[in-house]
């Protein structure tokens, strides 16, 4: 595959990024008000501050994992397809592949277990595991390939996908400035 120079723009990287990271930051942001309280009564409010600064700067780290994780991904998605197609495609990937994380996570935080109808169907197929590892799977392609279809082949759904990513993308500018805020209070209480 020969590598195009031009196959990213700045601002598509930004968009990535941007994308990479909103979903990631408001789950912290959510888990760390969850605990805010806990942290705050356990020692004082200013460590529940520390705690989630540290959350922030973490909920960094791994967007940039993301983001480059998604950037070497977009080299795979055919170059025929303009910037603004191929980045609306990774950027709700990568938003999916963030919501089934989060599910996963609130599904053991809240330790549910899977309904009744489940665990029997799985049962009945006589190898339990294997019709999980099947269901997971085929819901993971839908929840893939139905957006990628119509953000690949029509331009009303692209121009949706522009429009909420560009949305999005202000929200997590606020987020941006939440992380400055939280590495000056990691430096001023480790200092």
């Amino acid at each position: 595959m020969k590598l195009n120079k031009n196959f990213y723009s700045r601002q598509g990287l930004w968009t990535l990024f941007l994308m990479s990271a909103l979903p990631i930051h408001v789950w912290t942001i959510i888990l760390a008000l969850r605990d805010f309280d806990w942290a705050s009564t356990r020692t004082n409010s200013w460590d529940a501050v520390g705690i989630i600064s540290y959350g922030l700067l973490f909920a960094v780290v791994e967007s940039l994992v993301l983001f480059i994780a998604a950037t070497i991904l977009g080299f795979f998605v055919s170059g025929k397809w303009e910037e603004k197609r191929r980045i609306s495609l990774l950027s709700a990937w990568v938003i999916i592949l963030s919501l089934w994380s989060i599910f996963t996570q609130t599904y053991f935080l809240a330790e549910m277990s899977p309904p009744n109808w489940v665990v029997a169907f799985c049962i009945q197929t006589g190898r339990p595991l294997v019709a999980l590892y099947l269901i997971a799977l085929i819901f993971s392609f839908l929840s893939f390939s139905i957006p990628a279809f119509f953000i690949l082949r029509s331009d009303k759904a692209l121009k949706i996908t522009r429009e909420v990513i560009d949305r999005l993308s202000l929200l997590m500018a606020l987020y941006l400035v939440m992380d400055a805020a939280g590495l000056v209070i990691v430096i001023v209480r480790n200092l």
